[in-house]
């Protein structure tokens, strides 16, 4: 264990790919460090398995996927129960492995396991609440029954930005609905599933229901769960690229997919705006986890007649942000992910400075160094710069002025993404009006923080396919049979 990662109980440092019920090393021998991205520290050094322990890792969820689907949808929910049960008790330790390895602020990475146990726990009730249909039968002399069933063997593959809740997202809804599942996690940050892996174990999950597989050859792997005939569903969380290329590799064995892919979110500030609401709510969205969330504010679009107040007031609040390792008291935020996510903030920077952009505060990697950049605000935005269409995923504020409701939509709809959508106003024929003619898969108004288990997650367009959280994420995991009975 690193030096300077402590934990209550160090059995949660996990550095094996958990296959079958047990942890275990690459056969090869074969690790890859994982590091702390505040100081470049190495935290452990995780088993770098490929694409054949991806194939052994089907093989038991294949195993175990018929004794899995045919447990009693209340034993499923009472070991999911304790599942949930166990992270909140080691709440401490799930956070802390989470801060260290991704870099977010303790009290932003404990918010995201409570945000990670609440799909634990919404699916340990749905789990109980499958629900098939009997329908009116056309035929005096035949019943029609629907039933609902669980589809089978399913692949995850998620993302290094939340790497705690895009696990249980995925993992909940499908062990609920009688799944078993093979997950390969974000190389990056590999600690915080393996520790969800050994407090599954705990639970009671039999071996071969939930694998997770770590490595750094993430095509192969992937290809591997993708061409498998046995894997009979995609979940994946990431780039729309790597997302088209699961959707090829899928296409042959005609799996059912479900995208959670880029955004480029738009964050339309009106006139009437209550301006303190305005502001608040849009660093809550472009500022959490340092701008790195699919569903950030990419994009503000904020009216001439509330515009100049709108950006003092951000960029003061902005300008008082502190940034820094996320074990430090009071930081809110921590670094970029890697050198290539810099890299493009930097670039973004430099674009939209260059054809007319004005940088209010921030603009400039920090002081600390390594990957801290300082919070930014930008002016002058205009729809020729790379940030306009392309995801910045860094802590940017992007502001474009405008004059009318509609050339706003227009703007904000010009984009191949449909993930989220944010707008502030008093309007309530404006709210209803707007939130209908943004093409999204989530319309907030006068709030820039809304994610919850109780709502369907998901996006249209080049954002992704299906919905995750939320009564409809089980189906996604289920197959519907039509049963007909004659003779009666």
């Amino acid at each position: 264990m690193s030096a300077s990662l402590i934990l209550n109980d160090p059995t949660l440092l996990q550095t094996n790919a958990f296959i079958d019920g047990v942890f275990t090393a690459a056969p090869n021998g074969k690790t890859f460090a994982v590091r702390n991205p505040a100081n470049g520290e190495i935290i452990a050094e995780v088993a770098d398995c490929g694409a054949d322990d991806i194939a052994r890792a089907i093989d038991a969820a294949d195993t175990a996927r018929h004794s899995w689907a045919a447990t009693t949808a209340k034993e499923r929910s009472a070991i999911l129960r304790k599942w949930n049960d166990l992270c909140l008790e080691n709440i401490d330790d799930l956070a802390a492995i989470l801060t260290a390895e991704m870099g977010k602020p303790l009290a932003e990475a404990k918010g995201e396991i409570l945000y990670g146990t609440s799909f634990i726990d919404w699916f340990a009730e749905e789990a109980r609440r499958v629900t098939g249909d009997v329908l009116e039968s056309p035929f005096p002399d035949k019943k029609f029954i629907v039933l609902k069933q669980p589809i089978g063997v399913f692949g995850a593959i998620t993302p290094w930005n939340f790497p705690n809740a895009m696990i249980t997202r995925k993992v909940s809804p499908g062990i609920a609905a009688g799944c078993t599942c093979v997950l390969k996690p974000a190389e990056q940050t590999p600690l915080s599933a393996l520790a969800l892996a050994e407090l599954a174990r705990r639970a009671g999950f039999p071996k071969g229901v939930i694998n997770i597989v770590t490595g750094m050859d993430a095509p192969a792997m992937g290809e591997t769960l993708c061409a498998d005939e046995r894997v009979r569903k995609i979940t994946f969380t990431g780039s729309t690229e790597v997302g088209r290329i699961l959707m090829r590799q899928s296409a042959d064995t005609i799996k059912k997919i479900s995208l959670e892919l880029g955004g480029n979110a738009p964050l339309i500030v009106f006139d009437d705006a209550d301006l303190t609401e305005a502001v608040e709510g849009a660093i809550a969205s472009k500022y959490r986890n340092a701008g790195q969330t699919c569903v950030c504010a990419n994009r503000m679009f904020v009216q001439s007649g509330i515009h100049d107040k709108f950006v003092a007031a951000l960029a003061e609040k902005v300008a008082e942000m502190k940034v820094g390792d996320g074990f430090e008291e009071g930081v809110v935020q921590g670094p970029i992910i890697d050198q290539q996510g810099f890299d493009k903030i930097e670039r973004h920077i430099a674009d939209a400075t260059a054809k007319g952009g004005v940088v209010v505060t921030g603009g400039k990697p920090h002081e600390k160094g390594g990957t801290f950049y300082q919070p930014t605000v930008l002016t002058g935005a205009t729809r020729d710069m790379q940030l306009f269409s392309e995801e910045t995923f860094g802590p940017v504020a992007a502001l474009f002025k405008f004059d009318k409701e509609e050339d706003a939509i227009a703007a904000a709809n010009d984009t191949i993404f449909g993930l989220a959508a944010y707008f502030f106003t008093k309007d309530v024929s404006r709210i209803f009006r707007v939130s209908e003619a943004l093409e999204y898969g989530m319309v907030v108004s006068n709030t820039g923080a809304y994610s919850s288990e109780v709502g369907p997650f998901g996006g249209v367009k080049a954002s992704g396919l299906g919905r995750e959280g939320s009564k409809y994420g089980i189906d996604e995991f289920m197959e519907i049979k039509l049963m007909v009975i004659g003779g009666v």
